[in-house]
C-alpha cells in the first residue's frame, strides 16, 4: 500500500519496525535505516541505478541486512508543492516496488539535499566526499522527518 498521510502509513505499522528511507534519483537511489523505535535514521548504502529490475534486487538486498516493515520515498515536489517529472518517477518507482509487500510512505522532500549538503559543506567535508555520501545523506533527512512525524 502507498500512503502520503503520516498517520495512515502508521495505521498499516501497528508494531513500529525499522524503516529504510530512499532518495530516488536519475542515477543513484540513496539508502537510510532507522531504528526499530523510530528513534534516528542514518545513512547507508548508495545503489547505483540500472535497469529497474536489478535495482530492486538491490533495494532487497540491502533490506535484507535488517527486518525492514516499511519504506519511506522521497517524494520531489516543486517550491509551490505542485508534481514535477521527478515526482512522477518517485511515484512510478513506489508502485513498481509496491509488490514486496511493504506499506510505502511517498514523503515531502523540499530541500532535503540542500539542507544535507549544508551540513557537510558546515562538517569541511570535500566536494568528493560530499558527492559520494549526499544522496544516503538526503535519505536519512527524509527519513527523519518522516519517524518524527510519525512519533509526535
Amino acid at each position: 500500500m502507498i500512503f502520503e498521510q503520516v498517520s495512515d502509513f502508521r495505521n498499516a505499522l501497528p508494531g513500529g519496525g525499522v524503516l529504510i528511507g530512499l532518495d530516488v534519483g536519475s542515477k543513484t537511489i540513496g539508502t537510510a535505516f532507522c531504528d526499530a523505535g523510530w528513534t534516528f535514521a542514518s545513512p547507508a548504502d548508495l545503489i547505483k541505478r540500472s535497469k529497474f529490475s536489478k535495482d530492486k534486487v538491490a533495494l532487497q538486498a540491502a533490506m535484507a541486512t535488517r527486518p525492514t516493515k516499511g519504506i519511506v520515498i522521497g517524494l520531489p515536489l516543486n517550491m509551490d508543492g505542485s508534481e514535477s517529472p521527478r515526482s512522477q518517477s518517485s511515484r512510478a518507482f513506489a508502485r513498481n516496488i509496491a509488490d514486496l509487500g511493504l506499506p510505502i510512505l511517498l514523503r515531502d522532500e523540499r530541500w532535503s539535499t540542500q539542507a544535507v549538503e549544508r551540513d557537510m559543506i558546515a562538517a569541511d567535508m570535500s566536494r568528493a566526499k560530499r558527492a559520494e555520501k549526499i544522496d544516503s545523506g538526503a535519505a536519512a533527512f527524509i527519513l527523519q522527518g518522516a519517524i518524527d512525524a510519525l512519533t509526535a
